[in-house]
This record gives C-alpha cells, structure tokens and sequence, in this order.
C-alpha cells in the first residue's frame, strides 16, 4: 500500500482442476486488501490473466508476477517472511510483531496450497495461523491483511480505474470513475 513498504504474496502450489477458483481468489484478495504485489508459482500461473484483467479495469497499482522457482524466491527474498498455515503462531499473538518488521522493510506472505514443504517453515521469520481449525487460504489471507494493515486498506484510492463500484445499501451499480459523483 502506499506509503508503506511492499507486501508481496507469493501463492505456493496449485492443484489443476481443483483450485482455479481458489488461486484466483489469493490474487484478487491480496490485490483488494492492500498487496502491492502477486506471484503466482508452478501450474498456478495460469491465473494470472483474471488478476491484471481486474486492476486494468478497477485499477492499480498491483504487480502480477509468476516464478517456476517458488523456493528460491523465497530463500532469495530480501525482507520478512510470513507463511500463512493454520499450524502457525496465533496471529493476535505476533501481529505487532509483524507489523514492525514491516514498518522495516517489505514482506513476503507464503500462502499454500497442497502440502507446503518443511522448508517453507524453516524459511519463515513468521509461521501465522489466523485459526488453529480447517479453513480457506483466501480467508487467512484476508484476515492477515486486515490485521497488518489495521483497517487502512479498505480506504484506499485505486489509480486509473476504468471502472468503480457505487457503494449502495441495495443493488449494483458500476459506474465511469467520471460519472461517481452523480
């Protein structure tokens, strides 16, 4: 998000014909909840065009990006890791924790998929549950980025969005950023 330092998500793994939907979603939750940027490993690369088709239309800024080196990118990342498991440390136990590590410097958020390799764990500066029971990895990614971001991300501004939603307590409405104050 502006003003802070980067936040990339990094989705490790991918299960053809089971988490299309799933994949997409990490992507346009990270870029919706304040991610700067998305790497998409693997098979998962196939994603990618969904994410970059909805930032061109409900604008940016938010990077796409893919790897067929998920582990290096991760031994290689300059900054704070954070795998996002339901095995982690409780997030309300370390979320200042992380939170100050990203006033220092950009993070990386790990969200997996199939069974994530031990040294994904090991690499970790952070292993985070959102919740110690089953859950979505959309939704651990939501919560986090909520949490690291205190709320901050859903007021942000979207830059050259062709498109932006009117808010309204009934129905939809998407509307020409030019015609929104009518």
């Amino acid at each position: 998000m502006k003003d802070d330092h980067d936040v990339t998500v990094l989705r490790l793994g991918h299960r053809p014909g089971r988490d299309e939907r799933m994949t997409t979603h990490v992507g346009l939750t990270a870029r919706a909840l304040g991610a700067d940027r998305v790497v998409m490993a693997g098979s998962a690369r196939d994603r990618t065009d969904t994410i970059v088709d909805i930032t061109e239309r409900f604008g940016g800024p938010m990077a796409v990006e893919t790897t067929e080196e998920p582990k290096g990118f991760i031994r290689n990342f300059e900054g704070t890791v954070v795998h996002l498991t339901m095995y982690g440390e409780p997030i309300q136990d370390v979320e200042a924790d992380v939170r100050e590590a990203h006033a220092e410097g950009p993070l990386l958020l790990v969200v997996g998929a199939e069974k994530v390799p031990f040294e994904v764990y090991e690499r970790a500066d952070f292993n985070v549950g959102v919740t110690n029971q089953p859950h979505s990895e959309v939704a651990s990614l939501a919560v986090f980025l909520d949490r690291l971001f205190e709320g901050r991300e859903l007021d942000r501004e979207w830059e050259d969005p062709d498109r932006v939603v009117v808010p309204m307590e009934t129905g939809k409405r998407v509307v020409d950023p030019d015609e929104r104050a009518e």
